[in-house]
């Protein structure tokens, strides 16, 4: 991209109270941002408001320094010579923009990437959830994940801890597993910072390899921080960008609602995993279901739903199948101390009136199944199973 269009592009996004629904209203009139600005006032009087065609008179104090960091930033790792990789900026009016984003009421007008465009094209799914999973939650988004992948559509989340990075993870190793020859696969990391920034900032290794193996995309101007604001803006893009959004685990309160909230809007299926009637962590999931989203228990269960089976499941390597048997995690636990567990909290004590055993004997092999990463160690002396046996 020229210097030209591109600060005429910044000049737009950066001018105050013009937003996107305003920005595009005078694009559609006047053709591109450089006729934008060569309009004059006159123009944009007839146009805008008063106090938009105002703002629009005035340039930017911090045009020229975003301008020269974002040529910067673009010539620091350019792409490939297959398009692939690199650092990208795509405009509202450039063919690689993801078509699926004009479901938005306000489309960005810029979008940062880093990574594999093609992701943006491919069948894709949101997976979404509590900052703070139990540990089955956590278990439960990375093998889903890593199924959906393997079977070759592309997790989308918005890189956020908890549910977010175990997707982002299981993600990863299912385009692994399934092998370059055999794209799409892999995840899209929808970012609430500016693509220089690294937030939260233990990610940054996850997000090195998003943008080696996946995508890293984001809305906001280099240099932006982790502002709250952002993120509701970030969520309706992951929504946006997605078939459908299945939710792995969230309370009644939880950021991951407001972004099913927004899939629904844009005639998005809604997905949700079922979980334990005394965990918090699932009452938000039950009451999407209660609502009308689909319950689903395997990875199958999404692909059917949204019906990727012939797009992606019909050319899944046989190591896709094995991912999807795990994620369904259907069969029942041999040991009796995980049979007695189930799959909600308990304590020892329950434990012990349940399997008949003693605390000496109990405790030695519930500290055998936690070593063995079956068993989780949760607050106020409770325990939960984790994987199945």
């Amino acid at each position: 991209m020229e210097r030209e269009e591109l600060r005429a592009w910044l000049r737009l996004v950066l001018t105050p109270h013009v937003g996107p629904v305003t920005a595009r209203a005078l694009l559609r009139s006047l053709g591109s941002p450089q006729a934008v600005w060569e309009a004059g006032p006159q123009a944009w009087a007839r146009l805008v408001s008063a106090r938009e065609a105002a703002a629009l008179a005035q340039i930017p104090s911090e045009l020229e320094a975003q301008c020269a960091a974002t040529l910067a930033w673009l010539a620091a790792a350019p792409a490939a010579p297959d398009g692939e990789g690199g650092h990208h900026l795509l405009t509202l009016a450039d063919p690689r923009y993801p078509s699926r984003l004009l479901d938005v009421a306000n489309p960005p007008l810029l979008l940062f990437a880093q990574g594999r465009l093609s992701l943006l094209q491919a069948p894709s799914v949101a997976v979404v959830g509590s900052r703070h999973p139990t540990a089955q939650g956590a278990d439960n988004a990375h093998a889903f994940a890593r199924a959906l992948s393997e079977a070759g559509v592309t997790v989308i989340s918005g890189l956020a801890r908890g549910v977010d990075a175990a997707a982002h993870e299981g993600a990863l190793v299912g385009a692994a597993l399934r092998g370059a020859t055999l794209a799409p696969g892999s995840t899209i990391a929808v970012v609430g910072t500016g693509l220089d920034q690294v937030y939260p900032k233990g990610h940054g290794p996850l997000l090195r390899r998003i943008a080696e193996h996946g995508l890293v995309l984001g809305e906001f101007l280099l240099g932006t921080g982790p502002l709250p604001s952002n993120f509701p803006k970030r969520n309706r893009l992951v929504a946006a960008l997605s078939q459908g959004t299945l939710v792995v685990e969230a309370a009644v309160q939880s950021g991951s609602l407001i972004t099913a909230r927004l899939a629904l809007e844009m005639g998005r299926e809604v997905l949700a995993i079922p979980g334990s009637i005394h965990s918090p962590q699932s009452r938000g999931c039950h009451a999407l279901i209660r609502q009308g989203a689909k319950l689903v228990e395997t990875a199958r269960d999404v692909l059917e739903e949204l019906h990727l089976q012939t797009e992606a499941v019909g050319a899944t390597p046989a190591q896709g199948e094995l991912a999807l048997a795990e994620a369904a995690d259907d069969t029942a636990p041999t040991d009796p101390v995980l049979a007695a567990m189930g799959y909600d909290p308990v304590s020892q004590e329950a434990l012990s009136a349940r399997t008949g055993w003693g605390p000496a004997e109990l405790g030695a092999r519930l500290l055998e199944l936690e070593l063995m990463g079956q068993v989780a160690r949760l607050p106020g002396q409770l325990f939960q199973r984790v994987a199945a046996a």
